[in-house]
């Protein structure tokens, strides 16, 4: 195992490709969620675009893995609920848009994590491996064998490389999946706002048609 481990550049590059690894299944399992959350028909624009004219009917979408369905069906289901008041259900509505943009962060904290940390531990290696460079120079006094030295400067430079190897294509892959979240948030809270106010100012048409009718 050792003599492994020094032939692929050194316990620091092992590291390395150990979190090369995580970051690989990481970004694996956030593309199997989003063929998951895909948006089935119909979509939520559509959906949106009906409830302002209709009500449909919204216990088709029960089995639906696609975040702004599932907040566009718990949201209209809240609206509908006689034991809330405005407020209550204004407070529930916007606890279900949070949980639900948390769960959309899940694997991004160990993706940024991995791309602070890999450029770091590639430095620390290099450094590891200078330091031993010239350590064993020293020993070696006068009769230094200049392939030795280059060989372990080699091994040091390479754990710089192998760092920023990983932590490069982990980065842009990880702005992706950042930047699509920012914008699914947005939508959710979008989503949940409008049908909030929609739901405030039914109630106070109802209301005052109330009013007109018990004066008259």
């Amino acid at each position: 195992m050792q003599n492994l481990i020094n032939q692929i550049g050194g316990p620091v590059v092992a590291l390395l490709l150990l979190l090369s690894l995580i970051a690989s299944a990481v970004i694996f399992y956030r593309l199997i969620l989003m063929a998951i959350q895909r948006e089935r028909s119909p979509d939520a624009d559509t959906l949106m675009v009906q409830l302002r004219h209709s009500t449909p009917d919204l216990q088709s979408l029960a089995g639906t893995h696609a975040p702004r369905l599932q907040v566009i069906r718990k949201t209209c289901e809240t609206l509908q609920s006689p034991q809330l008041t405005a407020e209550q259900m204004r407070s529930e509505v916007y606890r279900l848009v949070r949980n639900q943009v948390q769960q959309l962060g899940t694997g991004l904290r160990a993706l940024e994590v991995i791309v602070t940390v890999a450029p770091l531990l590639g430095l620390f290696g290099t450094v590891l491996g200078m330091i031993e460079a010239f350590r064993a120079m020293e020993a070696a006094g006068a009769q230094v064998d200049p392939s030795a030295l280059s060989g372990g400067i080699w091994q040091a430079l390479l754990t710089t490389a192998v760092g920023l190897g990983v932590a490069i294509p982990v980065s842009l892959i990880h702005s992706f999946f950042e930047r699509r979240n920012e914008n699914l948030s947005v939508s959710l809270l979008s989503d949940a706002e409008e049908l909030l106010n929609r739901s405030v100012l039914k109630d106070a048409g109802s209301e005052n048609q109330r009013l007109k009718a018990v004066g008259q």
